[in-house]
């Protein structure tokens, strides 16, 4: 069993913003879980899962139902960051397919304020197959844009982000074991972390990531709480 990495302040790979190259296109990499492409003005999110809180009520399990208005605030704050041009949502925006309906009014008007002057697009998930004609942008089932694909599952092709899986890393840091959302990548290809308030996430150990990376030297690129940790996936745990 391979030791787990450490995370430290002094850490040489431990920066307070990062960049992340795919197929040769430098993207930055946000604390919030969001990549920027800074030539193209593109702030790409995935997996926002609003309305997951309303879902589980309804089957009995109840959550604090506030998931959709962190998740809305956490993405206008990034936005506010980069002043994108465009956004992609990367799929399962919603949890499930009625999730749109349970949209409060202060919610849907939140996401309309957050599409004035920019183009905005829905990527169609597992979760949201089929998104609504009335929610502002236009959904796509991927977008291509150069040598990147934007889709939701991932394929392992090259030049591919996607999002899906909500990879987590698990290291230690000063004695206890922590569990954090990272963007999984191995320079040719990227998995993005969720970025929903309620989203859970699958260890980049599990096989689902062997089969898309088949090398157990791709990166983990670990949100912190102030910086950036890129650990080898190999070195997790």
């Amino acid at each position: 069993m391979t030791a787990p990495a450490e995370i430290s302040k002094d850490e040489p790979s431990t920066v307070r913003i990062a960049t992340v190259t795919i197929a040769g296109v430098t993207l930055v990499a946000d604390l919030s879980g969001a990549f920027f492409w800074e030539t193209e003005r593109l702030l790409v999110v995935s997996d926002l899962h609003l309305e997951k809180g309303s879902s589980f009520a309804a089957r009995g399990v109840l959550l604090p139902p506030y998931d959709t208005v962190a998740t809305l605030s956490r993405l206008s704050a990034v936005i506010a960051r980069h002043d994108p041009r465009t956004v992609i949502a990367l799929g399962d925006s919603f949890h499930d397919r009625k999730a749109h309906e349970r949209l409060s009014a202060p919610d849907r008007e939140a996401i309309a304020a957050l599409q004035v002057r920019r183009d905005w697009i829905w990527i169609s998930g597992n979760h949201d197959p089929a998104l609504p004609s009335d929610l502002g942008g236009v959904v796509a089932s991927e977008v291509a844009i150069g040598r990147i694909a934007f889709r939701h599952e991932p394929t392992g092709a090259a030049g591919e982000i996607a999002g899906h899986l909500h990879p987590k890393a698990r290291v230690t840091t000063r004695g206890r074991t922590v569990e954090r959302r990272c963007f999984a990548s191995d320079g040719e290809r990227a998995i993005m972390p969720a970025f929903g308030a309620y989203t859970g996430g699958l260890n980049i150990r599990d096989a689902a990531f062997a089969k898309i990376f088949q090398t157990p030297g791709f990166m983990a690129h670990v949100l912190g709480d102030s910086r950036m940790h890129a650990i080898s996936a190999s070195r997790c745990y």
